[in-house]
């Protein structure tokens, strides 16, 4: 049976650690963007299974008492990274509309071409390799955000399960 309050509860607490989220991955992308030969736009990247992990915590010790069943936990995970991912999609949707004005896609042109003799090795043929790259140009804006934040919610289905396990705790303990 669903707990209607428990799962608002859950919604409510997710959306704000999702906006934080958000903001850890703004200044990821934006450190990434402008700083490509620094690598704190990575670091900051990989942090977030930590980032939720200690926001997951909180939730588990301020809201529930210490107690949280792994469902109530991969719920939790699941809706920031959801949350999360809309509000950087909406960034990155803006940025690529209106501040890239193309540097994305000739970073991904030129890695293409210093890839192609690798790709070529591993069994594709230049008309394959040439056809996707022509295709990865033709994308707008706005694809490029729903791509990402697809990527991001998938990404956020898989690290909720490590991440609920870790950070579950039950009354016994």
């Amino acid at each position: 049976m669903v707990d209607i309050n428990a799962l608002r509860q859950v919604k409510a607490f997710a959306r704000q650690d999702g906006a934080f989220m958000a903001l850890l991955w703004i200044a990821s992308f934006l450190f990434s963007v402008l700083m490509p030969e620094s690598s704190l736009g990575s670091l900051l990247a990989l942090a977030t299974p930590f980032f939720i992990g200690f926001r997951l915590k909180q939730f588990r010790n301020y809201a529930l008492d210490g107690i949280i069943s792994f469902r109530r936990g991969y719920a939790y995970v699941v809706y920031s990274f959801i949350y999360a991912s809309l509000i950087f999609a909406i960034v990155q949707f803006l940025y690529f509309r209106y501040l890239d004005n193309g540097s994305f896609v000739a970073t991904i042109a030129n890695t293409a071409q210093v890839l192609t003799p690798m790709y070529e090795q591993g069994g594709l043929n230049k008309q394959d390799i040439d056809a996707s790259l022509s295709m990865m140009m033709a994308m707008k804006p706005i694809h490029w955000a729903f791509v990402f934040m697809m990527q991001n919610i998938f990404i956020g289905f898989l690290l909720a399960l490590p991440v609920a396990l870790a950070y579950r705790r039950s009354d016994q303990q």
